[in-house]
């Protein structure tokens, strides 16, 4: 029986279900340990942890995007209409919560 055009779309859908499961599986686990040495560890004001939660969180936005809304196949330039305005905006967001959470954190000490 030949592979179809089909065959390969649920193929992909299922890779990248597997994927999303497994990187949200290792933000449970990792949330519910809570690794001492990613606590202490502080990169830009934040834990480990907490960047690694970030960035986790970024794939699997990243995947489902372009996967589950067919974002993939759509044209460079609306790729980029889409995508450019979340890249820009996501660090001036995380800078903002960074700078006011630690003038917050400094009020309140």
């Amino acid at each position: 029986m030949a592979h179809t055009h089909s065959d390969n779309n649920v193929r992909t859908i299922w890779l990248v279900f597997f994927l999303l499961l497994i990187v949200t599986t290792v933000e449970v686990v990792l949330g519910i340990i809570k690794p001492e040495f990613m606590l202490n560890f502080d990169i830009i004001g934040m834990h480990l942890l907490n960047w690694t939660f970030i960035i986790l969180t970024l794939v699997k936005a990243y995947y489902i995007v372009m996967y589950f809304m067919h974002l993939k196949y759509e044209q460079k330039n609306l790729k980029w209409v889409i995508s450019l305005p979340s890249v820009i905006l996501i660090p001036y967001l995380m800078f903002i919560l960074l700078v006011e959470g630690n003038y917050i954190n400094g009020v309140l000490m």
